[in-house]
């Protein structure tokens, strides 16, 4: 568990939204948010940060070369994903450039938050525990799926055959080890509904938010 920040009126609970490539994060998040808790999405940071004429951007064109930066200025993320996807040493040289950039404005975001006295907030970060930094936050919500459930579903949204799925499964730790580490985990292998009902009881227990 991570450290309270103390606001104007009180300590401010961070939430943190964790799980796998296509375990359903997105959705859970969205489902949180209707239910009035304050979200952030780091991917959304990321797409800010790889913005034409961004420090960032210039960064990953240094290391990686002009294919992989589009005509507009901004980083292609899919050119860049078939590039460290392959290569592990890759990989590492872009989450150096881009997880500080990217924990910095999500502390800045949680600090103003919390000086305007906002009870509590929910952060969506698929690489958390890849990246150590889960304690940075008071409780952990897992979103999980079956592994096999996962290769379907990258095929199923990008069109990737099984290696590209399964080599974008193995950047990531495997979602059995993020479960265990969870404090709650909601299961996303079922139908829209029972998720909804799993995102409603992890809402009361964690916000004292229902539907």
């Amino acid at each position: 568990a991570g450290q309270h920040v103390e606001g104007r009126r009180g300590t401010m609970l961070r939430v943190a939204l964790t799980g796998g490539i296509a375990t359903g994060k997105s959705y859970v998040r969205a489902r949180i948010a209707a239910r009035g808790v304050l979200t952030l999405d780091a991917d959304a940071i990321v797409h800010r940060l790889f913005t034409g004429g961004s420090d960032v951007t210039a960064e990953v064109r240094r290391r990686f070369g002009t294919s992989v930066v589009r005509h507009d200025g901004a980083v292609d993320r899919q050119a860049l994903g078939r590039i460290v996807f392959a290569d592990a040493s890759a990989r590492r040289d872009l989450e150096a450039i881009v997880h500080p950039r990217v924990y910095e404005r999500i502390a800045e975001w949680a600090d103003a938050q919390a000086r305007e006295g906002t009870p509590w907030v929910l952060v969506d970060i698929p690489l958390l525990f890849e990246t150590g930094r889960d304690r940075a936050f008071d409780r952990v919500i897992v979103a999980a799926c079956s592994p096999e459930e996962q290769v379907r579903r990258i095929r199923q949204r990008g069109g990737l055959g099984e290696a590209v799925a399964l080599a974008r499964l193995a950047a990531q730790w495997p979602i059995a080890e993020k479960v265990r580490r969870a404090n709650d985990v909601i299961d996303t292998s079922g139908s829209f509904g029972e998720t909804d009902r799993q995102v409603d009881g992890v809402c009361i227990k964690i916000f004292g938010k229902g539907q």
